[in-house]
Protein backbone atom coordinates (compact mmCIF):
# COMPACT_ATOMS: atom_id res chain seq x y z
CA UNK A 1 0.00 0.00 0.00
CA UNK A 2 1.26 3.27 -0.75
CA UNK A 3 1.54 6.62 1.07
CA UNK A 4 -1.21 7.79 -1.15
CA UNK A 5 -3.42 5.14 -0.99
CA UNK A 6 -3.31 5.57 2.88
CA UNK A 7 -4.37 9.22 2.54
CA UNK A 8 -7.22 7.61 0.12
CA UNK A 9 -8.02 5.33 2.84
CA UNK A 10 -7.85 8.12 5.74
CA UNK A 11 -10.03 10.43 3.97
CA UNK A 12 -12.75 8.25 2.88
CA UNK A 13 -12.51 7.09 6.90
CA UNK A 14 -13.09 10.92 7.93
CA UNK A 15 -15.86 11.50 4.78
CA UNK A 16 -18.08 8.72 6.69
CA UNK A 17 -17.66 9.86 10.06
CA UNK A 18 -19.19 13.28 8.39
CA UNK A 19 -21.89 11.58 6.04
CA UNK A 20 -23.01 9.60 9.05
CA UNK A 21 -24.92 11.15 11.10
CA UNK A 22 -26.52 13.44 7.88
CA UNK A 23 -27.71 10.04 6.58
CA UNK A 24 -28.42 8.74 9.95
CA UNK A 25 -31.11 11.75 10.65
CA UNK A 26 -32.47 11.58 6.85
CA UNK A 27 -33.56 7.76 7.30
CA UNK A 28 -35.09 9.11 10.76
CA UNK A 29 -36.67 11.35 8.89
CA UNK A 30 -38.01 9.21 6.12
CA UNK A 31 -39.48 6.94 8.72
CA UNK A 32 -41.46 10.16 10.24
CA UNK A 33 -42.15 10.56 6.66
CA UNK A 34 -40.96 14.04 6.64
CA UNK A 35 -40.00 14.15 2.72
CA UNK A 36 -41.65 15.77 0.42
CA UNK A 37 -41.61 16.89 -3.36
CA UNK A 38 -39.42 13.34 -4.30
CA UNK A 39 -38.15 13.63 -7.75
CA UNK A 40 -36.16 10.63 -7.18
CA UNK A 41 -36.82 7.93 -10.03
CA UNK A 42 -34.83 4.27 -10.77
CA UNK A 43 -32.88 5.83 -12.77
CA UNK A 44 -31.24 8.26 -10.74
CA UNK A 45 -30.92 5.46 -7.66
CA UNK A 46 -29.44 2.91 -10.34
CA UNK A 47 -26.89 6.05 -10.81
CA UNK A 48 -26.64 6.90 -7.46
CA UNK A 49 -25.52 3.26 -6.22
CA UNK A 50 -22.95 2.97 -9.54
CA UNK A 51 -21.39 6.35 -8.19
CA UNK A 52 -21.26 4.75 -4.73
CA UNK A 53 -19.25 2.25 -6.25
CA UNK A 54 -16.91 4.15 -7.96
CA UNK A 55 -15.85 6.62 -5.91
CA UNK A 56 -16.23 4.04 -2.56
CA UNK A 57 -16.16 0.53 -3.57
CA UNK A 58 -14.20 0.42 -6.53
CA UNK A 59 -11.39 2.19 -5.40
CA UNK A 60 -10.76 0.09 -1.86
CA UNK A 61 -11.06 -3.05 -4.18
CA UNK A 62 -7.97 -1.19 -6.06
CA UNK A 63 -6.43 -0.64 -2.77
CA UNK A 64 -7.01 -3.69 -0.20
CA UNK A 65 -6.53 -6.41 -2.74
CA UNK A 66 -4.28 -7.37 -5.70
CA UNK A 67 -7.73 -7.88 -8.46
CA UNK A 68 -7.48 -4.70 -10.22
CA UNK A 69 -3.38 -4.78 -10.44
CA UNK A 70 -2.89 -5.09 -14.26
CA UNK A 71 -4.46 -1.52 -14.52
CA UNK A 72 -1.59 -0.02 -11.90
CA UNK A 73 -0.39 3.18 -12.95
CA UNK A 74 1.84 5.41 -11.91
CA UNK A 75 2.03 9.29 -11.16
CA UNK A 76 5.16 12.10 -9.91
CA UNK A 77 4.90 12.47 -6.50
CA UNK A 78 3.98 15.60 -6.74
CA UNK A 79 0.54 14.69 -8.44
CA UNK A 80 -0.01 12.40 -5.47
CA UNK A 81 0.71 15.28 -2.69
CA UNK A 82 -1.85 17.45 -5.31
CA UNK A 83 -4.50 14.74 -4.90
CA UNK A 84 -4.02 14.64 -0.95
CA UNK A 85 -4.39 18.83 -1.04
CA UNK A 86 -7.56 18.10 -3.23
CA UNK A 87 -9.03 15.59 -0.45
CA UNK A 88 -8.66 17.69 2.23
CA UNK A 89 -10.20 20.64 0.14
CA UNK A 90 -13.05 17.79 -0.22
CA UNK A 91 -13.57 17.36 3.19
CA UNK A 92 -13.39 20.98 4.49
CA UNK A 93 -15.99 21.95 1.48
CA UNK A 94 -18.28 18.94 2.45
CA UNK A 95 -18.10 20.04 6.20
CA UNK A 96 -19.07 23.74 5.53
CA UNK A 97 -22.12 22.44 2.89
CA UNK A 98 -23.26 20.41 5.75
CA UNK A 99 -23.14 22.79 8.56
CA UNK A 100 -24.71 25.65 6.40
CA UNK A 101 -27.36 23.24 5.02
CA UNK A 102 -27.95 21.48 8.56
CA UNK A 103 -31.41 20.03 8.29
CA UNK A 104 -31.74 21.22 4.42
CA UNK A 105 -29.83 18.59 3.38
CA UNK A 106 -30.93 15.36 1.74
CA UNK A 107 -28.67 12.48 -0.37
CA UNK A 108 -32.60 12.08 -2.70
CA UNK A 109 -33.96 14.54 -4.66
CA UNK A 110 -36.37 15.74 -2.73
CA UNK A 111 -37.40 18.43 -0.41
CA UNK A 112 -37.98 18.24 3.77
CA UNK A 113 -41.13 19.40 4.91
CA UNK A 114 -40.58 23.38 6.06
CA UNK A 115 -37.55 23.41 3.76
CA UNK A 116 -35.83 26.89 3.52
CA UNK A 117 -34.13 28.00 0.67
CA UNK A 118 -30.35 28.42 2.12
CA UNK A 119 -27.91 31.35 0.76
CA UNK A 120 -25.88 32.06 3.44
CA UNK A 121 -22.22 30.95 4.10
CA UNK A 122 -20.82 28.95 1.40
CA UNK A 123 -24.09 29.06 -0.37
CA UNK A 124 -23.42 32.69 -0.87
CA UNK A 125 -21.22 31.38 -3.18
CA UNK A 126 -21.81 28.22 -4.72
CA UNK A 127 -25.32 26.86 -4.93
CA UNK A 128 -24.20 23.21 -5.03
CA UNK A 129 -20.46 23.49 -2.56
CA UNK A 130 -21.26 19.32 -2.20
CA UNK A 131 -21.29 18.70 -5.53
CA UNK A 132 -18.02 20.73 -5.88
CA UNK A 133 -17.12 18.70 -3.03
CA UNK A 134 -17.53 15.60 -4.86
CA UNK A 135 -15.75 16.51 -8.03
CA UNK A 136 -12.78 17.53 -5.75
CA UNK A 137 -12.75 13.93 -3.82
CA UNK A 138 -13.06 12.25 -7.40
CA UNK A 139 -10.09 14.41 -8.86
CA UNK A 140 -7.86 13.28 -5.72
CA UNK A 141 -9.05 9.71 -6.49
CA UNK A 142 -7.39 10.14 -9.69
CA UNK A 143 -4.49 11.39 -8.20
CA UNK A 144 -4.14 9.16 -5.24
CA UNK A 145 -5.28 6.04 -6.25
CA UNK A 146 -3.00 5.05 -9.01
CA UNK A 147 -5.39 2.37 -11.03
CA UNK A 148 -6.92 2.61 -14.22
CA UNK A 149 -9.94 1.17 -12.90
CA UNK A 150 -9.81 2.39 -9.40
CA UNK A 151 -8.89 5.78 -9.60
CA UNK A 152 -10.99 6.84 -12.75
CA UNK A 153 -14.28 5.34 -11.15
CA UNK A 154 -15.38 7.63 -9.65
CA UNK A 155 -15.22 10.37 -12.33
CA UNK A 156 -16.64 8.09 -14.89
CA UNK A 157 -19.59 7.37 -12.31
CA UNK A 158 -20.43 10.64 -10.74
CA UNK A 159 -20.63 12.17 -13.92
CA UNK A 160 -24.01 10.43 -15.15
CA UNK A 161 -25.70 11.34 -12.28
CA UNK A 162 -24.31 15.28 -11.96
CA UNK A 163 -25.58 15.75 -15.47
CA UNK A 164 -29.03 13.78 -14.69
CA UNK A 165 -29.72 15.27 -11.01
CA UNK A 166 -28.86 18.94 -11.26
CA UNK A 167 -31.74 19.54 -14.05
CA UNK A 168 -34.24 17.68 -11.87
CA UNK A 169 -32.79 19.28 -8.04
CA UNK A 170 -32.97 23.24 -10.46
CA UNK A 171 -36.20 22.37 -11.51
CA UNK A 172 -37.64 21.66 -7.85
CA UNK A 173 -36.22 24.76 -6.52
CA UNK A 174 -37.62 26.88 -8.75
CA UNK A 175 -40.84 24.73 -8.83
CA UNK A 176 -40.74 25.43 -4.82
CA UNK A 177 -38.94 29.24 -4.53
CA UNK A 178 -40.02 30.49 -7.64
CA UNK A 179 -38.02 34.28 -8.53
CA UNK A 180 -36.41 34.24 -5.40
CA UNK A 181 -34.49 31.02 -6.33
CA UNK A 182 -33.85 32.36 -10.50
CA UNK A 183 -32.81 35.78 -8.75
CA UNK A 184 -30.23 33.00 -6.73
CA UNK A 185 -29.05 31.48 -9.60
CA UNK A 186 -28.41 34.83 -11.30
CA UNK A 187 -26.23 35.65 -8.64
CA UNK A 188 -24.36 32.42 -7.19
CA UNK A 189 -22.72 29.97 -9.18
CA UNK A 190 -22.98 26.26 -9.35
CA UNK A 191 -19.87 24.61 -8.17
CA UNK A 192 -17.54 27.42 -9.24
CA UNK A 193 -18.03 30.82 -7.96
CA UNK A 194 -19.31 33.28 -9.77
CA UNK A 195 -16.87 36.29 -10.44
CA UNK A 196 -17.71 39.94 -11.24
CA UNK A 197 -20.86 41.36 -10.04
CA UNK A 198 -23.29 40.08 -7.94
Amino acid sequence: MTPFEIIFLAGWLIEEAIRFPHRRRYRQELRAKKATHSRMTPLGVTLDMLAFLGMEIIPLVAILSNWLDFADYDLPDSLGWLGALLMAGSIALLVVAHRHLGKNWSPSVDLRQEHQLVTQGIYAHLRHPIYASVWLWCLAQALLVHNWIGGLAGLLLFLPVYLTRLPVEEAMMIEQFGDTYRDYVRRVGGIFPRLGKK
